[in-house]
C-alpha cells in the first residue's frame, strides 16, 4: 500500500498512473474509520481503476478548538482498515503545513445560502473551512469522482456549490448513511461515548424515523415541536436543532410543497459530544 505524506510526492506518482486515462476516484476523509468511511471506499474502488483515500483533521473546519484537540487520531488502525478494501488504495496523509504551508486559514466562499442553515448557524465559518480543504485536496489529487457520505447532508450540498461555482471537473458521488445495528448514524465521534451512551443514543434514529411518518399527515412544524418534546424528556440529551429543510435550497420548510423533496436534520448533545443526523421524508 502506498502511503503519501507530501503532496508533490503524490501528485508526481498520480500523473505517472493516470496517463493511460483511467479514473481517479477520492474519498476525502479526517480519519477514525468506519464502515460508512469503507463503503465509500468500496464504491469507488468498484468504479475506478485508481483510488485515493486522504486522512487529515483539518484545522480550519473547527470553531471549537477542544472538538479540534479531542478529535481521534488512529492513523495506523485506519491503514489496517484501508487494506481490508484494498490493498491498491493510495493513501495521503499530510501534515498540516504540507496543506497550508505555514498559514491554516480559511477561503471565504459564497454557497449561495446554504452555508447559513442549520450547521451554519451554529458552527460559524465550519463550510468556509470545508470549501477551503476540500477545494485544495480536489487540487492536489484531482479526481475524477468523488465520494461523500449523505449523513453529513448539509456538507454534501456545500460540497456539490462549492465545485459547481469554482468549476471543477470533479463529480460528487452522495452514498448511502452507514448505521449501527440500534440505527445510530455511524461516526468518528460515536467513539467518544460509552458504552451505556451509544446504547441510549437510538432515540436519535427513533426519533427521526417517527418524525418521517408524521411529516406524511402534519405540518413541519408540528413534527418539530414533537422532536423537542421527545428530548426534553431525556435529560441526556440535549437537543440543538431538528430542522425540516428541501434538500436543494435547505430552506426550512413552512408549507409543503408537493414538487420539492424534503430532509429533516437534527443535531444533538450527548455529554458534550455532538451528534448529527438526517433523513429522507419523500
Amino acid at each position: 500500500m502506498l502511503i503519501f505524506n507530501n503532496q508533490r510526492e503524490l501528485t508526481a506518482y498520480l500523473a505517472s498512473v493516470s496517463q493511460n486515462k483511467a479514473t481517479v476516484g477520492f474519498v476525502p476523509t479526517m480519519g477514525a474509520l468506519h464502515q460508512g468511511h469503507l463503503s465509500l471506499l468500496q464504491e469507488s474502488v468498484a468504479r475506478n481503476p485508481i483510488t485515493v483515500i486522504s486522512i487529515f483533521v483539518n484545522p480550519t473546519q473547527f470553531n471549537n478548538p477542544d472538538d479540534l484537540a479531542k478529535y481521534p487520531r488512529t492513523l495506523e488502525a485506519d491503514i489496517a482498515k484501508i487494506k481490508t478494501v484494498s490493498d491498491a488504495i493510495i493513501v495521503y496523509a499530510p501534515s498540516v503545513d504540507d496543506i497550508y504551508k505555514g498559514h491554516p486559514v480559511s477561503e471565504h466562499f459564497d454557497f449561495d445560502g446554504l452555508e447559513h442553515q442549520m450547521e451554519g448557524q451554529f458552527r460559524p465559518g465550519h463550510f468556509d473551512g470545508v470549501g477551503t480543504i476540500v477545494k485544495r485536496l480536489f487540487e492536489i489529487v484531482k479526481p475524477n469522482f468523488a465520494y461523500f457520505g449523505e449523513k453529513d447532508f448539509q456538507q454534501l450540498q456545500i460540497v456539490r456549490k462549492m465545485t459547481e461555482k469554482e468549476k471543477l471537473p470533479v463529480t460528487i458521488i452522495g452514498c448511502p448513511i452507514f448505521r449501527e445495528p440500534n440505527g445510530l448514524a455511524m461516526s468518528s465521534r460515536n467513539e467518544r461515548l460509552t458504552e451505556a451512551e451509544r446504547a441510549e443514543a437510538a432515540i436519535i434514529y427513533k426519533t427521526m424515523t417517527e418524525a418521517k411518518k408524521r411529516f406524511a399527515t402534519q405540518s413541519a412544524a408540528a413534527v418539530t415541536q414533537w422532536v423537542k418534546k421527545v428530548f426534553a424528556k431525556h435529560p441526556k440529551f440535549t437537543l440543538e436543532y431538528f430542522q425540516i429543510a428541501d434538500e436543494a435550497a435547505l430552506l426550512p420548510c413552512i408549507r409543503k410543497n408537493k414538487t420539492k423533496k424534503y430532509r429533516a436534520f437534527i443535531a444533538v448533545f450527548v455529554n458534550n459530544v455532538r451528534l448529527i443526523d438526517t433523513i429522507s421524508l419523500n
